[in-house]
């Protein structure tokens, strides 16, 4: 039998040992890029979705408040304490970037037996391009609160548009602006925001433009006057 001394085993050379140190530090980076790529996708695309679904919000609150322009309850207990019934006098105030909307709700969660409010509610942008939401409560005893709550940030746009009824028939004869209603009436309000992410992020910056949602809600309560 026949023995190789183990001094004659041939090992791994410094060349090859540094070939093989390159090429794992080539496919590291490699990775590493991809991985950043992806985590800035990831990042951007979580702006986009959280953006839209803040503008989805904002907006349903916006026309929640719309549709319930001039509602006027019926109940003999809807009065103030001092018998005269809670009226809505003013439904609507028009503008072109701001609108006030009024109308009467009845609050379940005061006292055991509820109570019939007014609710005055405005929104506009103000200077942080903040969306704002400005509700005043006007309680039976005539006393009232105003408490304005920010709904959306970064704010790029919010238009308003009025569907107009002229020969009060109950159906939009014409669309136009705050300065161009005229005498006639507005049953319809077509609302446009638009928002961007938050900027703090340059990746966001360049890489995602402003969302938009353009809706229009029929106000029925309106038409009903």
């Amino acid at each position: 039998m026949k023995f190789q001394p183990i001094f004659n085993k041939r090992g791994i050379t410094l060349i090859e040992l540094l070939i093989a140190l390159v090429i794992s530090a080539i496919t590291m980076a490699a990775i590493y890029r991809i991985f950043l790529a992806q985590t800035k996708v990831y990042y951007v695309q979580d702006q986009v979705v959280e953006t839209q679904q803040s503008i989805r919000s904002a907006m349903e609150i916006l026309l929640r408040d719309l549709r319930m322009t001039g509602f006027d309850d019926d109940n003999l207990n809807s009065k103030y304490t001092d018998g005269l019934p809670i009226q809505v006098d003013n439904p609507i105030t028009i503008g072109h970037t701001s609108i006030t909307v009024t109308y009467e709700y009845f609050d379940r969660t005061v006292g055991s037996s509820g109570e019939y409010q007014l609710h005055t509610v405005a929104y506009a942008v103000d200077g942080s391009s903040n969306l704002v939401r400005t509700r005043t409560v006007t309680k039976p005893d005539r006393s009232f609160q105003t408490a304005p709550e920010p709904l959306l940030p970064n704010v790029n746009l919010l238009r308003f548009g009025y569907g107009v009824d002229d020969n009060d028939d109950d159906i939009v004869e014409r669309w136009a602006t705050f300065d161009a209603v005229g005498v006639g009436r507005v049953i319809a309000v077509r609302v446009e925001l638009t928002a961007r992410p938050d900027q703090t992020n340059p990746d966001v910056k360049k890489m995602v433009y402003p969302r938009t949602l353009d809706s229009i809600v029929t106000m029925r309560n309106l038409c009903l006057r």
